[in-house]
């Protein structure tokens, strides 16, 4: 399909979800499948017909000779007989696969929910299959239906405490899309209601952690080089030039009309664009601003990085009215990630600064930690980047410490607090902290592959950062401030605080999936340990092999490190007296494994207490 500006579309479209090769301007909300065109000139067909017969009952009402009678009946008779064989041609053209010419038909604007609960998945090279199912609206009566779980040797032993199966890391490539796997794809349910599926694209690899500290051998395994070796091989390990590194961005927008900016900033403020890929989960309706439709025309500006860079953006998007929250949308974002040597993860109203990739890199490799996860929430853009110059005018940076037990209507759960920010006080490496951030994450790609967004968590918002931070804790993996800011946040506030107040929110659906937050807390909860007071068969434990805790470091290490006391839900305060002044920095950087796979917790015998007690 060719749009006016001569690009080449190649849709996907999923259960109220379409995939489409980025970067092309478009003037039509949704694209019309081979079903839809068969249906509609089948529905032409009955109605030609309806017509004909009306128009033959209104000429037997007058007074006419029998002789035009009989002809007239003749004729009705013939053209119902021509309308079935045209009919019957329309179904054998759907049927047998004779669609190039349904194909060849013109995009009609349709409204984006019409076909809400329908699954058919197209490809850049065709069909590949299509699947009818039920309501095309959710109910709030139904509970969530366990999906099946995945026939895989590698997650059989892993509620029993044994060591995983090897997992066979799939071979790195690039350029890479997944536009371009045409039977890499399958059917979940939707976590909120059961009687709506959705093809999603698979996971690019399972975990490799294999229940215990992984080797620095099994991390090289993933991540994939832009220019390849002498023989061909993509996957170069740490011998992979660091500006040749690939990074995969994650993004998840909810009708955000900020989103494309944001795509644009990333790749037009990168050092080396050509080795960034941008997988975003945009949540629209229709008339919504796409995300990867450039801001202006590319007949009118044609260097836009919408323009120049379209083959390096994957957008999954999903029909707003089946969103249910952040962790649904990024466990669709981390589907997208194929093997990039870094993975990040963004809000989808970010601004960054000039060549943020060359300094991101450099921060994550000074840690010497393969471990390392560099996350904080974002300092506010207003005052923030030289736009002129994209460099970034502060000094300061956040750093993530604060966080307190807050009662909600699922219970008492963590939130983290606002964060302090200062002028870093460990100097030549991010700063150790003990939380990680959902706005801002950046780590080696094995992150995502190891601690993937939980499918069922439906409605959760708070929560979303202690169940990864901690899964991810508990697989070796260490967080740290950035030293310094590569990017900046737009917050509803000050001069921003008009455009963006108008962006709607993923709670708009909340009366549809009424209930299912409360249910999803608890699993949300049980799986890191902090309710003990729940038995364990009261909450869902679906897929808990894959999207569950490590063996590397137990949950309660963390609790007792940072003290957090998950039975009596309250905090030791004033953590960043600890955090923020570099002692927790200064004393379990050495205990650091000099393969460099994170911090040697065993090691770790210290549990904080509130200094002002």
């Amino acid at each position: 399909v060719k749009t006016d500006n001569s690009h080449q579309l190649t849709p996907s479209k999923f259960s109220g979800i379409f995939l489409l090769k980025n970067g092309d301007q478009r003037n039509f909300a949704s694209r019309r499948t081979r079903s839809d065109c068969c249906f509609d000139l089948l529905k032409l067909v009955f109605d030609m017909d309806k017509l004909n017969k009306s128009s033959l009952e209104k000429k037997k009402k007058k007074k006419k000779s029998s002789r035009r009678r009989k002809k007239g009946e003749k004729h009705a008779d013939h053209a119902e007989t021509v309308g079935m064989v045209i009919a019957f041609v329309i179904l054998g053209v759907y049927f047998f696969g004779l669609d190039q010419n349904i194909r060849a038909l013109p995009d009609v604007k349709t409204s984006i929910g019409r076909r809400m609960g329908h699954s058919i998945v197209l490809s850049k090279h065709g069909l590949l299959g299509e699947d009818s199912v039920g309501n095309a609206m959710p109910s709030n009566n139904d509970e969530p239906k366990e999906s099946k779980k995945q026939d895989n040797n590698v997650f059989k032993a892993a509620k029993r405490g044994k060591q995983l199966t090897k997992v066979t890391v799939p071979a790195a490539k690039w350029p890479i899309s997944i536009r371009d796997e045409v039977d890499n794809y399958e059917e979940i349910g939707h976590p909120a209601d059961s009687t709506i599926k959705m093809t999603a694209p698979k996971f690019w690899s399972d975990p490799i952690h294999e229940n215990q500290l992984m080797s620095r051998e099994q991390a090289m395994e993933i991540g994939s080089c832009a220019v390849p070796d002498e023989s061909g091989n993509y996957n170069r390990g740490d011998s992979c030039p660091p500006d040749e590194r690939t990074i995969y961005v994650a993004i998840a927008s909810y009708r955000d009309w900020q989103c494309r900016y944001t795509v644009e900033s990333i790749f037009s403020r990168a050092k080396n664009p050509k080795r960034v890929r941008i997988g975003v989960v945009d949540q629209i309706i229709d008339g919504d601003d796409h995300c990867d439709v450039p801001i202006d025309p590319c007949d009118k500006d044609p260097y836009q990085a919408l323009c120049n860079y379209k083959d390096q953006v994957d957008v999954y998007q999903m029909e707003a009215p089946l969103a249910v929250g952040p962790v649904f949308a990024r466990h669709f974002g981390h589907r997208l990630y194929r093997g990039e040597y870094y993975a990040m993860q963004s809000d989808a109203h970010v601004t960054f600064t000039q060549n943020w990739d060359e300094d991101i890199i450099m921060q994550q490799e000074s840690t010497k930690d393969e471990m390392a996860v560099l996350s904080t929430y974002l300092t506010d853009v207003v005052d923030s980047i030289d736009e002129k110059t994209g460099k970034s005018l502060r000094f300061t940076r956040p750093i993530m410490c604060q966080t307190d037990y807050e009662q909600g209507q699922q219970g008492k759960y963590l939130r983290h607090g606002s964060q302090p920010e200062g002028i870093p006080l460990i100097h030549g490496s991010p700063q150790l902290q003990p939380y990680w951030a959902a706005g801002f994450s950046f780590s080696r790609g094995h992150f995502v592959v190891n601690v993937p967004y939980d499918l069922y968590q439906p409605m959760i918002f708070q929560g979303e950062e202690m169940s990864i931070g901690i899964r991810g804790f508990t697989i070796g993996y260490d967080y740290f401030a950035p030293e310094r800011s590569v990017c900046f946040h737009t917050y509803a506030l000050g001069p921003n605080a008009a455009k963006r107040g108008q962006v709607k929110h993923f709670w708009e659906n909340g009366a549809r999936y009424k209930g299912v937050g409360i249910r999803a807390m608890k699993r949300v909860l049980g799986i890191v340990g902090m309710n003990p007071e729940v038995p364990v068969s009261e909450w869902d434990h679906t897929e808990e092999d894959r999207y569950g805790t490590g063996k590397v470091r137990d949950v309660t290490k963390f609790y007792e490190t940072f003290g957090i006391d998950v039975v009596n839900k309250k905090t030791e305060h004033h953590l960043c007296s600890f955090v923020s002044q570099g002692q927790l920095h200064r004393d379990f950087m050495p205990l650091l494994r000099k393969d460099g796979m994170g911090v040697d917790y065993s090691k770790v015998t210290y549990k904080f207490k509130d200094p002002k007690k």
